[in-house]
């Protein structure tokens, strides 16, 4: 087992992968210097406080700031090793926005010495952990970059892409197996010293091609098993079937394990990471590009079912439950239940839309220009509502009473109420 990580570290990017991270190795007795653009986040983390919805995170950041082991800033400090977990999301063609890699990369540039760790932990495509090293080396040709084979470079760089689930980060960044993968044997060795620290999951080393690839598997994998079941739930409303009677007699065969369809695919990895796979290989991907464009279509489908109920009335009051793209969180990151709010609101534009979600405070910015929504208590939207809309399968949702809802036309996207 190669040493543990010894020094002060830097971690680019404080949202919900970076900053659990720095809490996981600042509590491990390291001095961790969190770097953010958002200034208000940085003053947040400072203050020992958190700018996001995620269990036991609050814990570990007050008391990691409280004992002096992180602290939060704009600029780039110096370090023994420094952690990219800054946002990849995709261009208007699908293919990856790296600019905010590119842009941390060369902000660490001028901070690297002899012996520093550089880490990509943000989700990429095959490729771009080698060209984090040849922006850097363009900056700093005093450097020897790492090279296949190579073990006199003076910076090692890898790629280990998170894989956790949001409302369970806290324990599955500690407990989950991490794919540590180095452009040489060296910088993966190097870059693993850091994981062990707080990894208590396997640690599988691997080159930095491949764990790329690996990132973007996992969750097109996903991916291709969710729309297996979205469209399978399009077919039974077709045929007029209970797709969810269809799933439960399927599932118990032994082999058999089919997912519970939904409104969509959202947060920012299962929407995205696929695309990166089919613009690596676009006559190739055709399943992975077909269950995407699935998922994709999944919300307009809810949506019209919902406009088609509303047409059963002269005046309708819809009720809209959940904007968060999963339950139990904050993130409404690529949500599809904010793009079936969105749908329907444009569809019906005089027809009153309630919307409640208990971890949402304000509507998001796809939805502010809406004369026809209005945010209120899950309580007065059922109560007031013709038609409810199942969107989000929060506790508190599922918590509420079947007799509450009689009398009412019920879409159920989730499953939750059967």
């Amino acid at each position: 087992m190669s040493d543990l990580f010894k020094g002060r570290l830097a971690i680019l990017g404080l949202g919900y992968i970076g900053l659990p991270t720095a809490v996981a190795i600042a509590t491990r007795g390291i001095d961790v210097v969190g770097v953010d653009t958002n200034t208000a986040r940085v003053e947040a983390v400072s203050r020992g406080e958190v700018p996001f919805i995620e269990p036991d995170l609050a814990v570990g950041v007050s008391g990691a700031v409280a004992m002096g082991r992180l602290t939060a800033t704009t600029e780039i400090p110096e370090a023994d090793a420094f952690i990219i977990a800054v946002p990849t999301p995709f261009n208007e063609d699908r293919t990856a926005d790296l600019s905010s890699v590119r842009a941390a990369a060369e902000r660490i540039a001028a901070k690297l010495r002899p012996g520093n760790i550089v880490v990509l932990e943000s989700t990429s495509p095959p490729g771009t952990t080698e060209k984090v090293a040849g922006w850097i080396g363009d900056l700093r040709p005093d450097l020897r970059m790492p090279h296949d084979g190579d073990f006199g470079c003076d910076i090692y760089v890898a790629h280990c892409p998170e894989r956790v689930l949001p409302g369970r980060i806290m324990i599955e960044i500690v407990t989950n197996d991490r794919v540590v993968g180095g452009l040489t044997q060296r910088c993966a060795e190097k870059a693993a010293s850091i994981y062990r620290l707080f990894a208590q999951g396997e640690i599988l080393l691997t080159d930095a091609a491949s764990a790329e690839m690996a990132k973007l598997v996992e969750n097109a994998y996903r991916d291709v098993n969710i729309a297996f079941a979205n469209e399978l739930s399009m077919i039974a409303d077709a045929l007029q079937i209970d797709v969810w009677e269809v799933i439960r007699l399927a599932n118990r065969h032994p082999r058999v394990r089919i997912l519970s369809p939904g409104p969509g695919v959202g947060g920012h990895c299962i929407p995205v990471d696929p695309w990166f796979i089919v613009s690596a290989a676009p006559e190739l991907a055709r399943l992975i590009r077909t269950a995407r464009e699935v998922n994709d279509q999944r919300p307009y489908h809810v949506a019209e079912q919902v406009v088609l109920k509303a047409k059963r009335f002269r005046s309708p009051t819809i009720a809209c439950l959940g904007l968060t793209f999963k339950a139990n969180v904050d993130d409404v990151r690529e949500s599809p239940a904010v793009e079936v709010v969105s749908l329907i609101a444009d569809a019906l534009p005089d027809t009153e839309i309630l919307i409640s979600d208990p971890f949402v405070d304000a509507l998001p910015t796809k939805l502010s220009g809406y004369s026809n929504l209005r945010l209120e208590s899950a309580y007065q939207a059922v109560e007031r509502a013709d038609i409810v809309v199942l969107l989000v399968e929060h506790e508190p949702f599922k918590a509420i009473r079947q007799n509450r809802l009689g009398g009412k036309v019920v879409y159920d996207t989730r499953g939750a109420w059967r």
